[in-house]
């Protein structure tokens, strides 16, 4: 994977040109590509995902699919201003932060979603941003296949493993939940949304991410199946 920048206007993208460049071609991306409307104009939103920021599933070409993902604010924040950040510098900023975290793991071959494209748009001191990967066919969220009672033992001890990998090289996912463990259609487990999320030496932030994993588990499974439930993760983990 290549990463490389363009700029158009106010807005700054960085993209992997060895996906979306053609030999001696320009990269056949473009601010328009981070518009919702523009992808609604040429019928080829199939979909869309819970959450915050109401991510879309766009339909690419070549049998594959996005995900179109703008960067949203929470909590009491979002009442002065939902969609912008204080600029402190393109370097700075979440999206190319998080496109590149996530092309440096997903080059160490770890289940990551394949990074496409970020856009930053700058507004004076603020800026606006989003976030495009390839989605994973027929993925799931963890959180759904436990609230349907659908994860056995044996995917709970690879969700354990896979977090186990990530963390074996210095990921600390600050939201890791249910929601963001998606199990495929082969039953591999793959983490997104890395936002804000970085490498970092061995400490207690693991001990952390995997507090915060299992009161996100509560919220998904009958207090009776919570425990077996912990277990098996943490068996995982630990093999």
């Amino acid at each position: 994977m290549r990463l490389a920048t363009l700029r158009a206007g106010k807005s700054h993208i960085l993209y992997d040109a060895d996906s979306l460049c053609d030999a001696g071609e320009a990269p056949q991306i473009g601010p328009s590509t981070f518009d919702p409307d523009w992808w609604q104009a040429q019928g080829k939103i199939t979909g869309q995902a819970p959450g915050r920021g109401a991510s879309l599933f766009l339909d690419a070409g070549n049998g594959e699919e996005w995900v179109l993902r703008p960067y949203r604010r929470g909590g009491l924040v979002a009442r002065l201003s939902e969609a912008r950040y204080l600029w402190t510098g393109l370097e700075r900023t979440r999206a190319f932060r998080e496109l590149q975290l996530t092309a440096n793991l997903h080059a160490r071959g770890l289940p990551v979603p394949r990074p496409v494209a970020a856009s930053v748009t700058r507004h004076g001191l603020t800026y606006a941003a989003a976030l495009i990967t390839v989605r994973l066919p027929g993925a799931r969220a963890l959180a759904s296949l436990l609230e349907n009672g659908e994860a056995d033992d044996d995917l709970l001890q690879r969700v354990g493993a896979t977090i186990r990998r990530f963390h074996d090289v210095g990921l600390d996912h600050v939201d890791l939940n249910a929601r963001n463990l998606l199990v495929d259609e082969e039953g591999k487990v793959w983490l997104i949304d890395l936002d804000r999320c970085r490498l970092r030496g061995d400490g207690a932030w693991k001990g952390r991410n995997l507090k915060r994993l299992e009161s996100s588990v509560t919220k998904f499974v009958a207090t009776e199946e919570t425990t077996r439930t912990t277990e098996w993760i943490t068996i995982g983990y630990g093999s």
